[in-house]
């Protein structure tokens, strides 16, 4: 059996993540690929219960190193007993956030030690790699207002400051020019029809997939 492709989307707060992950997802199944959507911190009963520690909440209501930590534990969880099993049986995974998203927010955002984060990432995650990251790219200011225009709750980060923001957007950026055959970075500033136009040609041409 054909292993199933990993692809995660990332991006600072209001990027549009949500919306374009299942456009693309319907993009794919109207080509017969079997497609599982999930999200991080999250994924699994044990890392839901942990993204609740880290969305909501004061902003100062944990140490840098100690999000780290716990996104990590959440991701072994979601690693081992969703995504892992999924691509393995031959369905294709989008993943809202992944390991990308801890280097940003607590490595640049936070300015913790990159170095362990890194030997975090080797621990846990090993080898393990998406096919493809899609990073979606807009101005602070901008992806602030369509964050606080929902109104859903989970906005600890939103909450974190302007300077805060403009770190994770440099640091997704530069992990992007770090990892060119990965990543792609998508212009989240137009409308949804022109950044699903984006997506799902990036994911054609990178994936080989007819979109």
């Amino acid at each position: 059996m054909t292993r199933g492709r990993f692809i995660t989307l990332e991006g600072g707060e209001g990027a549009g993540k949500s919306t374009q992950i299942a456009l693309l997802k319907a993009a794919l199944e109207a080509k017969g690929i079997r497609v599982l959507t999930t999200r991080e911190p999250g994924g699994s009963e044990g890392g839901e219960e942990i993204r609740n520690l880290l969305v909501n909440g004061e902003t100062h209501r944990w140490e840098p190193l100690t999000e780290a930590l716990l996104n990590y534990a959440a991701r072994h969880e979601h690693l081992q007993k969703l995504i892992l099993p999924a691509l393995n049986d031959g369905t294709w995974v989008l993943c809202d956030r992944f390991a990308d998203s801890t280097m940003a927010y607590q490595g640049y955002g936070h300015t913790m030690n990159r170095e362990v984060i890194r030997r975090l990432h080797r621990l846990v995650v090993d080898d393990i790699s998406p096919d493809l990251t899609l990073i979606f790219d807009l101005p602070v200011e901008q992806g602030l207002a369509r964050a606080g225009s929902r109104g859903e709750g989970e906005d600890r980060y939103e909450r974190m400051g302007s300077a805060f923001h403009e770190r994770l957007r440099a640091g997704f950026l530069e992990i992007a020019k770090k990892n060119p055959m990965r990543c792609s970075v998508i212009d989240a500033t137009g409308d949804v029809g022109a950044v699903a136009m984006a997506v799902t040609a990036e994911v054609a041409q990178r994936l080989g997939v007819d979109l």
